[in-house]
């Protein structure tokens, strides 16, 4: 375990050098967020603020699995090249979510609110779908690890579809979770750690430094992301982290646990979809105050700090849950 973690503490201290130039960056160029006029008040100071700091995460995490890997990639160690496709599934998405949050500050698409929602989930969908491919076929992965059932059960064609819509899935979880400060971060750090450690204990060290590795960027990022923000991740982190989450849950063959594990993505998703069926089906009628879930406790009274230690002690409760099932 002390490799995973030593590469988690890199990781930290390459990203959070990485911060204030990135900030100067992002300041001089004008790319900062912009905040919707429905949301409760307290977000106006927010206005402004830089956004795409999913850039501090994802290229340290780049970085040092590509040197690290450099023998697999010469050699025919697939365990070794198997990490290249969560690391390739950061990468693509965190373009994809680069390109959406450029459209959205410079007003790419004519009203400043970034690519369209039918645009970005054809994209992200095209994506999943090859990644579901390579996991299927290239890296002969089939089946799905029930709790208390010793053997694991073979999806046969039903794994692709299964794996699109779970790498889909999460992408747009862990981006509606992020809109409050440091929410998005910590409950995504915590996933990664329960996964990281979940692939330790099944013997994927190279899958668990991975996953030590976002951690030690996330943690970096979180520096900058504590609340009053001075840096927000964008679409270009949570698009990449829910993606990679997603890949990862895929590869360790535990990701029945992942709605546990992701409680909170699960929950601020599921939020969005019964807002939205309830308005429509009643013709008008909420059954919360505002969605994704974290905007309804903040109408409630809930200062913001309140609202993210409550979701992320949620989130760690339920991974240390998920890490026991998953040892049964």
């Amino acid at each position: 375990m002390a490799y995973p973690l030593t590469l988690g503490a890199i990781a930290f201290c390459i990203a959070v050098v990485c911060g204030p130039p990135l900030i100067r960056w992002l300041k001089a160029n004008g790319i900062g967020k912009k905040i919707r006029i429905e949301e409760p008040t307290g977000h106006s100071v927010k206005t402004g603020t830089p956004t795409m700091g999913g850039i501090m995460i994802l290229l340290p995490i780049v970085g040092i699995t590509i040197v690290l890997n450099i023998a697999n990639l010469q050699g025919n160690t697939l365990i070794g090249r198997s990490v290249l496709v969560p690391m390739a599934t950061m990468l693509t998405f965190g373009i994809l979510g680069a390109l959406d949050d450029i459209a959205g500050v410079r007003g790419a698409n004519g009203h400043g609110m970034g690519l369209s929602a039918r645009r970005k989930f054809f994209a992200q969908t095209l994506l999943a779908v090859a990644f579901a491919f390579i996991l299927r076929y290239g890296l002969d992965l089939r089946s799905i690890a029930v709790p208390t059932i010793p053997e694991k059960i073979d999806l046969g064609i039903f794994y692709v579809p299964i794996a699109m819509f779970i790498i889909v899935g999460f992408s747009n979880a862990v981006n509606l979770t992020d809109g409050l400060d440091s929410l998005a971060g910590w409950t995504s750090a915590i996933a990664f750690a329960c996964y990281g450690m979940i692939a330790f204990l099944q013997g994927q060290a190279f899958l668990a430094a991975f996953c030590f590795t976002i951690v030690g960027a996330l943690l970096a990022f979180l520096w900058y992301n504590a609340h009053p923000a001075e840096l927000f991740m964008g679409d270009t982190g949570s698009l990449a982290l829910g993606a990679t989450l997603g890949v990862v849950a895929l590869m360790t063959g535990q990701w029945l646990l992942l709605p546990l594990v992701g409680i909170v993505f699960v929950a601020e998703t599921a939020s969005v979809i019964l807002q939205v069926s309830f308005f429509k089906l009643t013709k008008g009628k909420r059954i919360f105050k505002m969605t994704p879930l974290h905007l309804h406790f903040e109408l409630l009274g809930w200062s913001e700090t309140q609202v993210v230690q409550r979701f992320w002690l949620a989130g760690l409760l339920a991974g240390m849950l998920g890490i026991a099932l998953a040892l049964l």
